[in-house]
């Protein structure tokens, strides 16, 4: 069952067709798996009856004060509203989490497995062409600005920045400008496999996002999924992007609000091709060796079954003990 997609302030409409879809199938669902914090809100009486398991993919608290359709009055009260839905949901619910970084925020010790993504056993063809491309969410946070910035020092070099991936309506009409400047293509939103089959053989992947809470301890999975596809990174200093990036050697990490840093990087990459391929063939190894959802699915899949009621949960390891 199709639902149509939460935007901006317009959210209202797919939280109560996310509420029919619930109501529609929790009488025959062992377990319901929900992402999104908000849906916790929509369950149906039907699908309390069930086990929930809230997968939890961000600091949602820390996120919401980023979101630009959200009044910036309203911003200092979300924090503690959204503290309290996670408490409820703790009590309620039982929890996954993406990152040892969420620990903090909960009472009780909830599994971690990592967000991760597939990576195909051989690394893809070498990046050889003039794009640098950006897939996610776009954001004043997630550097829209400083892409923007960076793809207007690099259209004169005969580099096409892409950005593929719906936007706030804040920053809109600066990607409209640049557009009709003929300096960046924007896709808008694409489903996500064919979001990063565009990607795919780019020069660069961009990750540029600002110092906020959020992005210090949550791992940047358009990195890996970059890196999964042979695509060279440059990314700002958040420490999450640093531990993948530096260690792998497959990118560059630029300052923080740098256009011109990233569009040297860029350029950097551009004019040496050796260099490109060498990023690109670490990037993939370290993905498939780390970051390969696999390797982190039997986890996954085991904590479900046995809050089903069908197994026992594999034993949490670190990462590392599963190479």
């Amino acid at each position: 069952m199709d639902v149509p997609r939460a935007t901006g302030r317009h959210r209202l409409k797919a939280m109560r067709a996310a509420r029919r879809a619930l109501a529609d199938h929790a009488s025959y669902a062992d377990v319901i798996l929900l992402h999104d914090p908000e849906l916790l809100m929509a369950l149906p009486r039907q699908a309390r009856a069930r086990t929930v398991v809230w997968d939890v993919h961000e600091d949602t608290a820390a996120a919401l004060g980023m979101k630009g359709w959200l009044p910036a009055p309203v911003r200092p009260l979300v924090r503690p509203a959204v503290r309290h839905l996670e408490r409820r949901g703790e009590r309620r619910h039982r929890l996954l989490l993406a990152e040892e970084g969420y620990r903090d925020r909960f009472r009780d010790d909830h599994p971690v497995v990592p967000n991760t993504t597939y990576v195909a056993d051989e690394p893809p063809a070498a990046p050889d062409d003039n794009r640098a491309v950006y897939v996610g969410h776009i954001s004043a946070a997630r550097g829209a600005h400083e892409m923007i910035e960076a793809a207007r020092l690099l259209a004169p070099e005969g580099v096409t920045v892409e950005l593929i991936g719906s936007a706030d309506e804040s920053v809109k009409p600066a990607l409209r400008e640049a557009q009709r400047d003929d300096v960046l293509r924007w896709y808008g939103f694409v489903p996500n496999d064919r979001a990063l089959r565009i990607a795919e053989g780019a020069m660069v992947g961009l990750a540029l996002l600002h110092d906020e809470p959020n992005y210090r301890h949550s791992v940047p999975t358009k990195i890996i999924e970059y890196m999964a596809r042979g695509v060279p990174v440059v990314a700002t200093p958040n420490p999450p992007a640093v531990e993948i990036v530096e260690p792998a050697e497959c990118g560059f990490i630029v300052p923080f609000d740098d256009a011109a840093a990233a569009a040297e990087a860029v350029l950097r990459l551009r004019k040496d091709a050796d260099l490109r391929t060498e990023f690109g063939r670490r990037g993939h190894k370290a993905a498939r060796e780390q970051f390969h959802w696999p390797v982190h699915a039997a986890r996954f899949v085991s904590h479900l079954e046995s809050w089903a009621g069908r197994a026992q949960p594999t034993p949490i390891m670190e990462p590392a003990a599963d190479h």
